[in-house]
């Protein structure tokens, strides 16, 4: 496990669209957000809060209107396009609802896709790294099948184990059960959570499943661009 540390931290963070216009619109108003290596929370609130812009601007693919956003210890406003992208490589990992895999590569092949992006080309043990991360998610025997040989929730597993192939302290997980039935949903829910408890991986889950959310250890709930609860969840009694 990685020590208990801030990982990420967001101070008065705005934002808005259509700036210096008619139609200016601030989506964001001032976001307080802290998280610690290795928690594992989830982000709640209606359509139209502002869950996806606050996600973006947390993985460095857009940039607040103001305020900071420090991601291991780097305030992300003071660095160069270059850097927030060496940085997004090195620090997180993505999921989505849907796995976006490139039906033309094998499920290894998009495994790697992280590394061979940030590095330019395979190096020694990458094949290796990416052939364990698919037994750990239960497809050893499928790392040379494409995409469209396997199932939904075959597939959302590999993007999982892109996500995690370059070790990132954060995975940011933007509805990653909401196209998956309800017994796939919590198999790959039970996957997040191992490799949360294995690996100290934080996690921050987007999830319009109430039944998702109390199984994670902190609650975020967004309402109109404001967080307007914040709270761990306490464990159900033992049966």
């Amino acid at each position: 496990m990685r020590s208990v540390a801030e990982i990420l931290r967001l101070e008065a963070v705005r934002k808005s669209y259509a700036v210096g216009t008619p139609a200016e619109t601030e989506v964001l108003h001032g976001i307080d957000l802290r998280l610690e290596a290795g928690e594992f929370a989830a982000l709640i609130g209606p359509s139209g809060s502002g869950k996806s812009t606050l996600l973006n601007l947390i993985g460095l693919l857009d940039r607040p209107s103001s305020g900071r956003i420090l991601l291991t210890g780097q305030d992300t406003g003071r660095l160069s396009e270059r850097e927030l992208t060496q940085l997004r490589g090195e620090a997180l990992g993505f999921v989505f609802q849907f796995h976006h895999l490139v039906g033309a590569f094998s499920a290894r092949e998009n495994v790697l896709l992280p590394l061979f992006a940030a590095r330019g080309r395979l190096e020694r043990g990458m094949q290796a790294a990416a052939d364990e991360l698919l037994a750990a998610v239960g497809l050893a025997q499928f790392g040379d099948r494409p995409p469209s040989q396997l199932s939904g929730g075959q597939q959302q597993r590999v993007a999982i184990a892109r996500a995690l192939i370059a070790d990132p302290v954060l995975v940011l997980a933007d509805e990653p059960t909401g196209n998956l039935d309800t017994t796939t949903a919590d198999e790959v829910f039970a996957l997040l959570r191992r490799f949360n408890q294995e690996r100290g991986t934080a996690f921050l889950i987007v999830t319009h499943d109430p039944r998702l959310a109390a199984r994670c250890d902190r609650i975020i709930e967004l309402v109109d661009g404001r967080i307007v609860t914040d709270q761990l969840v306490t464990p159900a009694p033992a049966s």
